[in-house]
């Protein structure tokens, strides 16, 4: 059967799983979505026996159902290989009553390497399935890890470009750097003046302009998005979620169809929504924990039904992946919890962007049944950091702190004694200052560089080798620009 996939805001509009890989954003600014979740076709003791290689492929063949098991095995065989500095890809490690499944041993140090390995792979291949002859500029806003890991993936790959804007003084100094010193002669890196929605609804307007497209055909190129709005980044997201399931299985940390619960640091809710695509497929997870930091607008939704970004202050915390009041991926949550209604997730969509905010209804409400939510202030985030070191001697980041917080109250609020997983989204590397200066406020004072050998003598565990790459690397990318120019920005870039 071949899964067909159609736009949130217009349920008319049908693509197949390379178009809209190829496409990214429908041209009606809607988001792409399955039109079935698929079922899992392999057991549980099948898939307990599994490699993540395995398993990606199990997951991946579901929903991706134009590709040929030839091209999809060949992509996931070159997205998942030595890049990734252990075979396991994503280990799980059970510390003070939870099992962290580690999403940042990839290149970049990030779980945005989970999906960017292999997105490049699929929309190369995407491109050839429809002959595709323009060159392909992916244009991504970031909010810190997204840009690099994007950056990583397609440099130097034939036929692409890419553009990223990341929010000039809202991403860490090692995030900036990773970026700001990518090599590639087909990237370019821009810091806007702004924050990530900014750079977020920037990037869209420009996806929705029609003029914009009609001159990047005409000079060869279109757009695409590396963002998790682009259902191949969503895609792979689920396979980790399953993967978890199959290693707590093997490691007979669970008995077949036992439940867990899983808990995600959220920002953009894509990677919430892909633990959200496993339970449909049948992985059996029971409650699905959206943590926020203190930007906590998904927080407040769950809690009363209302999105509300309109009466927030945007706020700059030490987790500043999820410092993000627009969750573009919930829109694919409200067009499932609306019945699938193309034009009630328009009407709602509208609202956010002209009045900023909207109201579900009491019947769209249940379909949230799910989800639970919390939020961490940036005290319990520093304060989760210091203690499960101090017990334990396991160092987290920041966003996962997040997460680690939430998930205790959680279990300590309900006395649930289902087993969580809780998504381990970056290396504690990536956030050194905020990462040390929680485990020791005398840190405070160190330069952010000079902390890493610090953290390697804390932690036990080697400096990571992108890390190590940047140290002494060069700055490559300098370019500037105020939020109401990213489009001429763009036309500069491509000489349009």
């Amino acid at each position: 059967m071949n899964l067909m996939y159609s736009s949130t805001r217009d349920a008319n509009i049908k693509v197949t799983a390379s178009e809209a890989i190829l496409k990214g954003l429908s041209d009606d600014g809607g988001l792409f979505v399955p039109e079935q979740i698929p079922t899992l076709s392999v057991s549980f003791a099948a898939l307990a026996q599994m490699s993540y290689q395995e398993i990606a492929y199990e997951v991946m063949k579901l929903f991706l159902t134009d590709f040929t098991e030839q091209e999809l095995k060949a992509c996931i065989q070159a997205a998942y290989d030595s890049k990734f500095d252990t075979t396991q890809i994503a280990p799980i490690v059970c510390v003070d009553g939870a099992y962290y499944l580690e999403l940042f041993h990839g290149a970049t140090i990030a779980f945005k390497d989970m999906a960017l390995s292999i997105l490049p792979h699929l929309l190369t291949t995407s491109a050839k399935k429809n002959q595709v002859q323009n060159e392909i500029v992916i244009l991504t806003a970031t909010s810190g890890d997204t840009g690099k890991a994007a950056m990583a993936g397609f440099a130097d790959v034939e036929g692409t470009r890419i553009i990223v804007f990341y929010p000039k003084n809202g991403v860490s100094r090692i995030q900036e750097m990773q970026m700001v010193t990518q090599k590639g002669k087909n990237v370019e890196v821009v810091a806007i003046h702004g924050n990530f929605d900014s750079a977020q609804s920037g990037v869209k307007e420009m996806f929705e302009n029609k003029e914009l497209a009609k001159d990047l055909n005409a000079r060869g190129y279109q757009f695409s998005s590396a963002n998790s709005i682009n259902i191949g980044r969503l895609v792979p997201q689920v396979v980790y979620y399953v993967y978890a399931y199959a290693k707590l299985l093997e490691q007979e940390q669970i008995q077949p169809g036992e439940g867990i619960h899983v808990v995600v640091p959220t920002g953009n809710f894509g990677n919430i929504l892909a633990a959200y695509y496993a339970k449909q497929m049948g992985i059996p997870i029971q409650k699905l924990i959206c943590a926020s930091n203190e930007n906590k607008v998904l927080f407040d939704f769950f809690q009363t039904g209302t999105y509300d970004k309109k009466s927030r202050e945007f706020v700059l915390t030490t987790s500043p992946s999820m410092d993000i009041l627009i969750s573009s991926n919930l829109e694919r949550l409200i067009y499932q919890i609306a019945g699938c209604d193309d034009k009630k997730n328009a009407e709602l969509m509208r609202g956010l962007k002209e009045e900023g905010s909207y109201q579900i209804t009491e019947e769209m409400k249940a379909g949230l049944r799910d989800f639970e939510a919390g939020y961490a202030t940036e005290e319990q985030t520093a304060a989760t950091i210091r203690e499960v070191y101090e017990k334990t001697g396991y160092v987290m980041d920041t966003h996962t702190a997040v997460a680690a917080h939430v998930c205790r109250e959680y279990q300590a609020e309900t006395k649930d004694t289902a087993k969580c997983v809780v998504a381990s989204t970056a290396s504690p590397y990536k956030f050194v200052k905020s990462v040390m200066t929680a485990i020791d406020e005398r840190y405070a004072e160190e330069d952010e560089f000079r902390l890493l050998e610090e953290l390697k003598r804390v932690s036990g565990t080697e400096l990571p080798g992108a890390v190590r790459e940047i140290l002494n690397a060069n700055v490559l990318h300098s370019l500037e620009c105020d939020v109401d120019n990213m489009e001429q920005t763009v036309r500069n870039l491509l000489d349009l």
